[in-house]
């Protein structure tokens, strides 16, 4: 199968999305998820300019070796615009292998571990009512583990809760509000750090000890505030703390797990498998966040989760809706097929 056109779908319904659409010459076809949001642009013209003459010609069965040829024909390599417009070239190298195959990706990839994605959406609130609320209208849409993210007393505008909303959307869909320029808004982390523990007691005193629950700190804090507000949410037993720290700065990652028990997840900003290497490798945490958009498609999701698997740390890969269903459909096929699954993120698309 030869690839005759490579073409760059750019759309806004209630978000932007970026899409790659490769065509045979037998004609099957297959989308990819190039979304980088706030960037989406930088993307479209990578593809368009760089890659989409690249691929005309060549063998769409060749996954792996267009995705090594894509990494290693620019000197300047990795980087958020180049690995998501490699990962919609290899997720639609995927689609149409399955097509081809007459197969559902993940059973190229060695087949079904389980038989669903245990999933977390995302409940908030500016007040403990509101966020008892949120955390409801989640379980009666079915999800068994919920996200909670809260207002912190004195603090107008924080980014992540849904309430504070400007407009119809809502403001916990991921990154920002539409706009000229990024939104700004409030922080205090030693306000947040004393309220946080009393908003997770009283979801456990309101929801019991079974319901699974995450925490995302957004990379707010410094190495010592994270390892002191993970070792103070310990008795609220956490399936995990995310982003508790900026992930570029790997080393603190030391640090928090010398003082908390509580589970980390990291990695959503992170862009290859290379990224990852330390942090499995020394266990300093326990689930991989990763994109397939963001981390070049899913021939790497399936790389750095065969690596992690030899150190017991599972998957959690990232899913707001600047994933586009593209990218959240390629990840899934990835965590239905390996056997280290821990947790799907999914935010509902508009």
């Amino acid at each position: 199968m030869k690839i005759v056109a490579a073409d760059v779908i750019v759309t806004s319904p209630n978000r932007n999305f970026v899409t790659l659409k490769i065509t045979t010459d037998d004609g099957l076809t297959g989308l990819g998820d190039a979304t980088l949001n706030g960037r989406e642009l930088a993307v479209v013209s990578y593809l368009k300019e760089h890659v989409a003459p690249l691929l005309v010609g060549r063998d769409a069965g060749r996954i792996e070796d267009t995705w090594q040829f894509l990494y290693r024909s620019g000197y300047w390599r990795r980087g958020p615009v180049t690995m998501a417009a490699i990962a919609a070239v290899d997720m639609a190298l995927w689609d149409i292998k399955g097509k081809a195959a007459g197969m559902p990706v993940y059973q190229l990839l060695g087949g079904a571990s389980r038989n669903g994605l245990m999933a977390y959406g995302h409940a908030s609130g500016i007040d403990l009512p509101s966020l008892f609320d949120s955390i409801r209208e989640h379980q009666e849409l079915g999800y068994r583990s919920i996200r909670v993210q809260t207002g912190v007393p004195g603090l107008k505008a924080i980014y992540g809760i849904a309430a504070q909303s400007t407009g119809d959307e809502r403001y916990d869909h991921e990154p920002a509000q539409r706009g000229a320029y990024p939104a700004e808004e409030d922080w205090d982390t030693r306000a947040y750090l004393r309220h946080l523990p009393t908003v997770f007691e009283a979801v456990r005193h309101e929801f019991g000890p079974d319901l699974p629950l995450l925490h995302d700190g957004h990379h707010r804090m410094t190495p010592i505030q994270a390892a002191k507000l993970g070792k103070s949410l310990e008795p609220y037993d956490l399936f995990w703390l995310e982003d508790c720290t900026p992930a570029e700065n790997q080393e603190a990652l030391r640090l928090v797990r010398q003082h908390t028990t509580t589970p980390l997840a990291i990695g959503e900003i992170f862009n290859t498998v290379w990224d990852f290497q330390a942090l499995i490798k020394e266990q300093l945490i326990d689930y991989v966040r990763a994109a397939s958009t963001h981390f070049g498609g899913i021939s790497p999701l399936k790389k750095v989760m065969d690596y992690a698997a030899q150190y017991q740390v599972k998957s959690g890969f990232h899913g707001p809706t600047d994933i586009s269903p593209v990218g959240l459909a390629a990840q899934m096929h990835v965590g239905l097929a390996i056997h280290n699954f821990g947790i799907q993120e999914y935010m509902q698309h508009g």
